[in-house]
């Protein structure tokens, strides 16, 4: 078993290295590589068709990677445990179910549980607790059809607390989410990081949101840049990302 690089005596939480994929003759990703510690925030930042949503899949071994390697916690995907939560973006998910809140926590205990058995007194005071974290309390036997957008993604981010998960992927968690929840959101993540949870965040969306965050990766099929937001954001950087007009951002 093969463990990778290591910083103060643990290994990172992510590290990506030399990442190249393609589907079919177009290349998605070229050559990316990050490498992020535990207990950050950090904002994978680009347009749409940047690669985003191509990076988090190949880090949760969803697709075939063409080249490079990728490492959690030091570990190739396929030797790992429940380490990461992937919370979706909203349009990817049928909010027809007829779920409730708690039933959707529940789902992050279920490698924990089994399948074909019961969840423990212990299980369910987890749900609980995860709820109450994200302030869903008071709603935990609503209908997922009865939450806003705010509420919906952090019942996700319940779920990642419920699964016991040190790294959570959030891909494009600020869609469809109006500014007050997106603030209420990321206070939650602050806190979470505070905890020495890593968050990897990705967003089209440029706004005041980015100096919130420990780091920005700033990628267009490669990486452009990735640093403080501060040092990542020149204006060299986002004509990269987004051509002469992001001088107007």
């Amino acid at each position: 078993m093969q463990i990778n690089a290591h910083h103060n005596g643990q290994p990172l939480a992510i590290e990506v290295k030399d990442v190249s994929v393609s589907y079919g003759d177009t290349q998605v990703l070229q050559n990316v590589s990050l490498s992020i510690e535990h207990g950050v925030m950090v904002a994978l930042v680009g347009p749409n068709g940047a690669g985003k949503s191509t990076l988090f899949k190949a880090i949760l071994g969803l697709i075939p990677i063409h080249n490079g390697q990728i490492y959690i916690h030091g570990l190739p995907f396929s030797k790992i445990r429940g380490e990461l939560a992937y919370i979706p973006q909203s349009e990817q998910v049928n909010w027809l179910f007829p779920l409730t809140s708690a039933d959707v926590v529940m789902l992050g205990r279920q490698r924990k549980i089994g399948w074909f058995r019961k969840p423990s007194k212990l299980d369910r005071e987890i749900v609980d607790e995860s709820l109450r974290r994200v302030g869903l309390a008071d709603r935990r036997d609503a209908l997922i059809t009865e939450l806003s957008g705010g509420q919906r993604q952090r019942l996700f981010v319940a779920r990642a607390l419920a699964q016991e998960a040190h790294t959570l992927l959030l891909d494009e968690a600020f869609s469809g989410v109006d500014i007050a929840s997106q603030e209420g959101l990321m206070d939650m993540l602050n806190s979470l990081a505070e905890e020495g949870k890593t968050i990897l965040l990705s967003t089209h969306d440029l706004t005041n949101m980015s100096s919130r965050f420990d780091l920005c990766c700033c990628l267009n099929k490669h990486v452009c840049a990735f640093g403080k937001p501060s040092e990542a954001f020149t204006p060299e950087v986002l004509e990269e990302l987004y051509g002469t007009h992001a001088y107007t951002i």
